[in-house]
């Protein structure tokens, strides 16, 4: 006996406030009343209800990413399709783009952190783009309880597990362990494609008439609600709506992509778009708005793998590995003849109207009838009330303390062994970073690096963000951020293209959280302008919370550079004995936010460490002239540990060792974080030519093996065996995950 679900009257959806639990508010369904100049019926109000999530209108966050600079002589697609596309010379363009799967992680890691892997890729190549490479962004807690490993290794086998399956290399990413993610992880996927300029597609629903199709996977009742789910907070009855995760078929998707890969080469294909976030509604809404037209969709024909689906849930459906495409009229069998060949389901399920509406005919009636643009563009816009915190104010009153150590090897040991620091060797090599043989630089060094095939260029990319620093000034921290992952390309020798981020925040109904989010684009804006790297795209990522606990600003960056000829390649370990190593850049006593402050106290606090922009851009410039000039031998940006980390990590490969010394107190010297600095090492028949090109202070060489720093006088304060070294930074996750 199967018991059926009665849609409530469009009466009791307004009297009982029915709305509420989908996440729309009563000045939200007033609007959607007013829109429509009647009351809306069950499957009406689902459609509004995830189209006005935070997760699909940006309704919370639009005023604040109006801010990005989104303009340059590269860009060819900025935010507003599937992903962003930048000009890479030689009618050849990259396609990038980065999201969050969080929520459905915390519920559901293995899943979780597939589909956020899935549907990436997805929106890659529904811009035409051959997907070469996958990044990540990962925050945990502190790798203590049963809890965090148990998501840590989950996220980490759901990514592996997907993208191998599919033959998409993940050559890079990063992962931090902080309490603040305890309950709420934070699962940021990265996919970067590549396209020849006459094959970018658009997601748009032009020409009256013209058929739109369904393919891939059939319709499921997973994911249902997912969208609004990922806009809202995390608490202890989220694991109950573990049926709001999805599941991934990495070998359907694989199908998937190399159907579409051909289906663009067909004039018959007018637009396509992935069914991510709100399935079928969000598809047919937007690609209809984009292009000024309606969409008739017949609910009959939508394949569906579930008896007795309803309007709302297959429209409401987030199953995975599905498009929507718009062909022209009386070319369907061409199309459908692709589907065929790579064995996948295509199916007419509706046309293209003139009314600018979304109208859903089902059993021979009209199940729904909304104005298109009302659900993807006139979504209401809040600028929320913004409030300075407390504790800002009272870390920006904290003197500038220099942490007390007692034993400065015993320290650095100890630093190596942070999991933020240590290597990430365990989590990579569950990845296949090789498959399709182009990656030349792989996980481990600043940036990975592929070569682009048939061409003397290669490509450098790169995930990163210190949080820490975001929560103790979010403007700054912002400013780092981009800072940051731009130094990462430089020390590979790419110019930086261009920025897709993932804003990851807690609630932003809360003044304090807004007041982050508010300074953090300032500063993320800014830099980018400085840097001359556009935000090309991206994915905001709110109510990060579980229990009331938010966590820290999280605005991942995903960037790529280009890399102009391979022989520009650089990567951060020594290299040669008797090269030379220098230090870019100045050392000030700045801890707030650092990997030793934490250590030693447990907490983070003060203020974080600063940035100039121009002496940041300058820096930049002058290493990347010195690397195409092709006198540096290895470069890598001093960052998380300061600079005694940075010169233990170049050399981790075991082939050679350091002897540096320092001036000055030793901590800040060696643990400091101060911004805007690397360590270049150069070969002796260079130095002429390398200090020509930039500012810079030689503070030591590379020997045989082992590190030595010894301080003004010559007294050594560290004597390491590179084994030492080694052991501490290559076990301490392992150690921590038994």
């Amino acid at each position: 006996m199967s018991l059926t679900f009665k849609e409530p009257t469009a009466e009791m959806i307004k009297e009982k406030r029915l709305y509420a639990d989908m996440g729309l508010s009563d000045d939200e369904f007033q609007l959607v009343e007013n829109i429509l100049g009647r009351l809306p019926n069950w499957t009406e109000t689902g459609l509004f209800s995830v189209m006005w999530s935070e997760h699909c209108s940006y309704k919370n966050s639009k005023v604040l990413l109006k801010k990005f600079p989104i303009t340059g002589e590269r860009v060819l697609q900025g935010p507003g399709e599937g992903a962003g596309i930048i000009d890479i010379n030689d009618e050849q363009a990259v396609v990038f783009k980065i999201e969050s799967h969080n929520h459905p992680s915390a519920i559901e890691p293995y899943q979780g952190a597939a589909t956020g892997v899935g549907g990436i890729i997805r929106d890659v190549f529904s811009m035409g783009a051959r997907p070469i490479a996958l990044l990540n962004s990962l925050r945990f807690g502190e790798l203590k309880t049963p809890k965090v490993k148990y998501l840590f290794e989950e996220v980490v086998a759901g990514i592996a597990g997907y993208g191998n399956c599919i033959g998409i290399p993940t050559v890079g990413g990063e992962v931090q362990f902080d309490p603040c993610y305890e309950g709420n992880p934070l699962v940021n996927a990265m996919c970067v494609g590549l396209i020849d300029h006459k094959d970018i597609q658009k997601g748009q629903a032009k020409g009256v008439g013209n058929s739109v199709m369904y393919v891939g996977a059939s319709t499921g009742r997973d994911g249902i609600h997912g969208a609004t789910f990922a806009s809202e907070e995390l608490d202890e009855d989220s694991d109950a709506k573990r049926p709001a995760v999805q599941v991934g078929d990495p070998f359907m998707e694989k199908l998937l992509l190399e159907a579409c890969l051909d289906l663009i080469k067909s004039d018959a294909l007018v637009g396509i778009q992935d069914m991510g976030a709100a399935g079928l509604t969000s598809s047919s809404a937007e690609m209809a708005s984009k292009a000024g037209s309606g969409i008739e969709l017949n609910l009959d024909e939508v394949p569906q793998r579930e008896l007795g689906m309803t309007p709302y849930e297959m429209m409401l459906s987030e199953s995975q590995e599905r498009m929507l495409i718009v062909v022209k009229k009386g070319r369907e069998a061409e199309i459908k003849e692709i589907f065929d060949r790579w064995g996948l389901l295509s199916k007419i399920v509706g046309k293209v109207t003139d009314d600018k509406k979304l109208r859903l005919i089902f059993k021979g009636e009209v199940a729904a009838e909304v104005p298109v643009d009302a659900l993807a563009e006139d979504a209401p816009v809040y600028h929320k009330p913004s409030r300075e915190p407390e504790y800002f104010q009272k870390f920006q009153q904290q003197e500038e303390v220099v942490p007390k150590v007692n034993d400065v090897k015993e320290t650095l040991l100890s630093l190596l062994a942070q999991p933020t620091i240590a290597s990430k060797e365990w989590v990579y090599d569950q990845y296949d970073y090789m498959v399709r043989t182009n990656t030349v630089v792989s996980p481990g060094s600043d940036a990975a690096v592929l070569r682009i095939r048939d061409t003397n260029k290669a490509l450098a990319m790169t995930t990163d963000c210190n949080s820490r620093y975001l929560y103790l000034d979010p403007e700054t921290g912002g400013k780092i951020a981009i800072a940051e992952a731009a130094r990462n390309l430089v020390c590979s020798g790419a110019t930086p293209l261009g920025v897709t981020d993932c804003l990851n925040y807690g609630n932003p109904e809360k003044p304090e959280i807004f007041w982050q989010l508010e300074k953090s684009t300032d500063g993320l804006s800014e830099a980018c302008r400085v840097l001359e790297t556009p935000v090309i795209g991206g994915n905001v990522s709110l109510y990060n919370e579980r229990s009331g606990v938010a966590v820290y600003p999280t605005p991942v960056i995903g960037m790529v550079g280009l890399i102009d000829n391979v022989d520009y390649i650089t990567t951060q370990s020594f290299k040669n004995v008797g090269d030379l190593i220098y230090l870019i850049g100045e050392t000030k006593p700045e801890f707030g936010g650092s990997e030793l402050q934490k250590l030693l106290d447990g907490e983070i606090s003060g203020k974080s460490p600063s940035i100039d922009l121009d002496v940041e851009k300058e820096r930049q410039q002058q290493l990347l002239t010195a690397i195409r000039s092709g006198v540096v031998a290895s470069a890598h940006d001093v960052a998380e540990g300061g600079l005694a980390v940075a010169v233990a990590e170049c050399m981790m490969d075991g082939n050679v060792g350091a002897k540096v010394s320092f001036s000055g107190e030793a901590v800040t010297a060696l643990f400091a974080e101060s911004q805007s600095r690397f360590v270049v090492s150069v070969s002796k028949d260079k130095k002429a030519e390398f200090e020509r090109l930039v500012n810079a202070t030689c503070i030591g060489e590379v020997v045989e093996s082992g590190l030595t720093i010894v301080n003004e006088s010559g007294e050594p304060v560290i004597q390491a065996e590179t084994k030492e070294l080694q052991e501490a930074w290559k076990g301490a996750i392992p150690c921590l995950l038994k």
